[in-house]
């Protein structure tokens, strides 16, 4: 292709040295030199050999072709050479205007070949390693919080792969992934791209005006799928069975701290004559007690000791006798 290119400006340069005396300073030049508009070179360090035709003596021919135009500093760089600055360099390595003939372009675009892996490229990796790893189940949603810069490559290279892997990070809903860019086995780059999670939960919303202390169930609390910015909490569990603790109105989400469990029936009533027992370690005591609260089974309750006046804390048995906690 570049040859190609070669001989289309060279036909051009001969038909306009021939046709046209416009772009020539000085006729019977020792140098003829045809600039391009625009021209791509593989090194970063241009001559005028390798941007330019220049036809005439050899001599000269081969020293001018050696001149150098600046350095590109970046593979996505370009440079600009007008006519006054290659005049300039061909006089101060000897070769004055008036032995030069100028053609073409009033002033030549050089770029370095070069390779540019776009910055949507590797999100594209990094969302499939994503999808292929999720790192919970209950993940439905990847959202790249921003999209890393392109990556430019100075040599132009076939055997380019993106290699994606999972990096640390300390945000819960989000997931960093490293993209590192191989030439072969080399590794010649990388961008690392954040996403936004998001997860599939259940939540339960209440259908109707709920009461205190009114149980929870179907009929009265429907259970939802949402979308969520964290998962769903490990120990969460459908409400149904537990008691409102308070007045939940209709279409309230319903989290753990509103409903609690059913309360035990008053098995002791407040003032009423207890057993106060204790049975561990082979050692069996009863005293007689009163209870200063009412309480349900497995309920903890203040109690007083009739026959010491103490006041402790007695845990409610089924058989209606209370066991002091030490």
């Amino acid at each position: 292709m570049k040859n190609i290119t070669i001989s289309i400006i060279l036909t051009v340069f001969l038909l306009i040295s021939v046709s046209s005396k416009a772009d020539t300073q000085q006729g019977g030049s020792a140098l003829q030199i045809y600039l391009p508009g625009e021209i791509t070179i593989e090194s970063n360090a241009p001559n005028l050999g390798q941007v330019a035709i220049i036809r005439g003596d050899e001599l000269l021919t081969a020293k001018a072709e050696k001149i150098t135009l600046g350095r590109i500093s970046s593979p996505d760089q370009k440079i600009t050479i007008d006519r006054p600055t290659v005049l300039s360099r061909l006089a101060c390595n000897g070769i004055p205007a008036s032995q030069v003939t100028l053609a073409g372009a009033d002033k030549i675009i050089i770029s370095q070949q070069h390779q540019i892996i776009k910055g949507s490229e590797f999100v594209e990796s990094a969302l499939g390693y994503l999808k292929n790893n999720p790192s919970d189940a209950s993940i439905c949603q990847y959202f790249p919080i921003q999209i890393p810069p392109d990556l430019t490559l100075s040599d132009i290279n076939e055997n380019i792969r993106l290699s994606p892997s999972l990096a640390a990070s300390n945000i819960k809903n989000q997931a960093k992934i490293l993209v590192s860019v191989f030439s072969g086995d080399t590794e010649i780059g990388s961008r690392e791209v954040m996403f936004l999670l998001k997860y599939t939960c259940r939540r339960a919303v209440a259908q109707v005006d709920i009461p205190v202390e009114t149980l929870i169930s179907p009929e009265n609390v429907k259970i939802e799928k949402t979308i969520s910015n964290y998962p769903e909490p490990a120990n969460w569990i459908v409400p149904y069975g537990f008691v409102a603790r308070r007045q939940l109105s209709a279409n309230t989400i319903i989290s753990a701290d509103m409903v609690g469990l059913v309360k035990p029936p008053i098995l002791l009533k407040r003032n009423q004559t207890i057993l106060i027992k204790v049975d561990r370690l082979g050692l069996f005591v009863t005293t007689i007690g009163k209870a200063l609260q009412d309480g349900g089974v497995g309920e903890y309750i203040k109690v007083q000791n009739l026959n010491s006046q103490r006041i402790i804390t007695a845990k409610v048995n089924e058989d209606g006798s209370v066991e002091p906690v030490f």
